[in-house]
């Protein structure tokens, strides 16, 4: 027997085979609770068990406003499906198993084949909805990746917004397209090929139209966050948050056919129960893979560098799939150039880029500085396809006060080296939106709330937040239509150059990965890192099958003489340095070992044993 919340939505309002509505709320302390249908009578709920009410009734039909009325008071329902009208009005009712599914023949490719693709729908394309980005997967499956990585699509106030100030955990963005449009485009992404993540948010809940306060205890001053009081995953009355936030994820699993989760900061997660709630999640996901036959990951964005949280359940870790890898990308940016302030200053160039392809973190047991203790658990045995890594993704672009990505801050040869560093990693590479062709538009943080007062404590954040990174440079109003536009992918730079060629260079780099057993490979004990702290270069070798590809990296603005490890012969795999990829030009002959190659500026020379 399926548990009910494995088989199907329970929470809400759902329509049974009969076409009516089963309306099930959790209420616990109300006296009286009952749905107002627009321009209708209301329907009284019962009472039931543990705080429960519930009803089933043919006057709630599909594609009909409601509210909920809760001791003569109305609010919009917290398990609503579709917010037509914003976080504020009313909710719509919508039948999930109405759309036509024809990706039956699709299986979720495995972990270790993900080349990620983050993306923004808003900004994406001119559109700013899902149809949008279903007109760009030609642009995706040329570039190689082989999953797409969206933002948070849960309704959220107004138009403009990141996505993690979403409300209705269970409602898709309305402006975006909502539900339809978004099992329309997991349909055609499945078509393609290509794996669908959605980011989620069970950290905490934004600040304008979060009504969950006025249904039960969803939040617990037990502990604090950065977003005020935690989400109630362990005080009294959690049973039922952790039942909620379960179910909206079996909910993008099972009815949007989502292939796995990106779980949003869940060092914020404050939870002391037995059974952590990461835990219970995944022993729910392993039971609706179960019962569907399908294939679905748990993937993290956590920063306390305890591998326990991507440990399997039989090895007592929370079960995660993965996680992404800030570390990498901080100690990369550093290698880079970026000066150490912020949270960089834990970071040297080189050794701590040698770190994190070893030991995944950098931190793994050492003294951090910048945290004033010893920091971090070393993931020995977790494999390479646990850490997602990249060079730039939302967060380490749009939480910059101007929002400058990679494009802006160095020089297009370093942008490619960066680009051959994640992709020739043991992990999971992970590609920020634009960044394949350099675009050159920020990415800037951007709201459009309805609070006089919330929009000013959130311009008075913005600029507070990161002062350590910035000096007396002007902020971008995150309440500006114009900073959102201004946030938009310039899709016609692919018809230009530099751009052209950068993309070239993007999808000749993938392939590579994609074709070469070595590169391909997360095995991370197959590797040998060596590095030269005062010529800025490094030697990483990957192993597969007894054949071995060295991969040559110079950081230095200057020419470098480096020699490969071991005696031979060799031929290039692939050059940054290539005028293909407009560079400063290389010899691309064959190669003996017994003389030292000389590396060209911010550039990687892969070479292979050529027998």
């Amino acid at each position: 027997m399926i548990n009910s919340t494995i088989a199907k939505r329970t929470l809400g309002v759902n329509f049974n085979a009969s076409g009516h509505a089963e309306i099930f709320l959790w209420v616990p302390k109300a006296g009286n609770v009952a749905i107002r249908i627009e321009r209708g009578e209301d329907i009284p709920l019962s009472k039931k068990a543990r705080g429960y009410w519930h009803t089933v009734t043919d006057q709630l039909q599909p594609g009909m406003l409601y509210r909920v009325v809760i001791d003569g008071q109305s609010f919009p329902d917290i398990y609503s499906l579709s917010q037509p009208s914003g976080v504020h009005g009313a909710s719509m009712t919508i039948k999930l198993n109405d759309h036509r599914w024809t990706d039956e023949h699709w299986n979720n490719l495995p972990l270790e084949e993900y080349l990620l693709y983050e993306l923004h729908t808003g900004t994406y394309t001119a559109e700013g909805t899902f149809a949008g980005i279903e007109q760009r997967l030609d642009h995706l499956k040329a570039l190689g990746i082989t999953a797409i990585e969206l933002m948070p699509v849960a309704q959220f106030p107004g138009t403009r917004n990141w996505g993690y100030d979403g409300v209705f955990p269970f409602a898709v963005q309305e402006s975006y397209g909502g539900a339809a449009a978004l099992q329309q485009l997991v349909n055609s992404c499945h078509h393609k090929g290509l794996a669908v993540v959605l980011d989620v948010v069970y950290n905490h809940v934004g600040p304008e139209g979060n009504y969950l306060s006025q249904y039960g205890p969803y939040f617990t001053d037990k502990y604090k966050t950065p977003w005020g009081d935690a989400i109630n995953f362990d005080d009294a009355g959690c049973d039922e948050v952790r039942r909620f936030f379960i179910e909206n994820a079996l909910m993008w699993l099972r009815d949007f056919h989502i292939d796995a989760l990106r779980l949003d900061a869940v060092h914020a997660i404050k939870d002391f129960s037995p059974k952590h709630i990461l835990k219970e999640l995944k022993e729910q996901v392993n039971l609706l893979m179960q019962a569907t036959g399908q294939t679905h990951y748990l993937i993290i964005e956590c920063d306390l560098n305890d591998h326990r949280y991507i440990d399997p359940l039989n090895a007592q870790g929370l079960g995660m799939d993965a996680q992404w890898n800030d570390e990498f990308h901080h100690a990369l940016r550093v290698t880079a150039g970026e000066k150490k302030e912020g949270y960089y200053t834990d970071f040297d160039p080189i050794s701590s880029l040698k770190e994190s392809f070893e030991h995944a973190y950098v931190y793994h047991g050492q003294y951090s500085a910048q945290r004033e203790k010893t920091f971090g658990t070393d993931p020995a045995e977790n494999l390479g396809r646990q850490f997602v890594v990249f060079s730039q993704n939302h967060d380490q672009v749009g939480n910059r006060m101007l929002g400058e990505r990679s494009s802006q801050l160095f020089s297009f040869e370093m942008q490619k080296l960066m680009a051959a560093t994640v992709i020739i990693s043991p992990f999971l590479p992970m590609l920020f939106m634009g960044e394949e062709y350099s675009e050159s538009n920020p990415f800037l943080y951007f709201v459009s709330h309805t609070d006089p007062d919330l929009v000013e404590a959130v311009r008075k954040g913005r600029k507070a937040e990161f002062a350590a990174f910035h000096h007396g440079e002007d902020a971008r109003d995150p309440q500006a239509e114009q900073t959102f536009h201004q946030s938009k992918l310039q899709w016609n730079k692919l018809e230009q150059e530099p751009y052209q060629t950068m993309f070239s260079y993007y999808q000749a780099l993938i392939s590579l990965r994609k074709t070469h057993p070595a590169l391909g490979s997360t095995d991370r004990k197959a590797l040998k890192v060596d590095f030269d702290d005062n010529k800025k270069t490094m030697t990483i070798i990957r192993q597969h099958d007894n054949k071995s590809v060295y991969c040559m990296l110079n950081f230095s603005a200057e020419q470098q003489s480096v020699s490969v490890p071991v005696k031979g012969r060799f031929r290039p795999l692939f050059n940054s340095a290539s005028d293909q990829w407009n560079g400063p030009g290389s010899s691309t002959e064959d190669i003996e070992t017994g003389s030292s190659l000389i590396l060209q500026p911010e550039s990687i020379l892969i070479l292979e044993e050529h027998v």
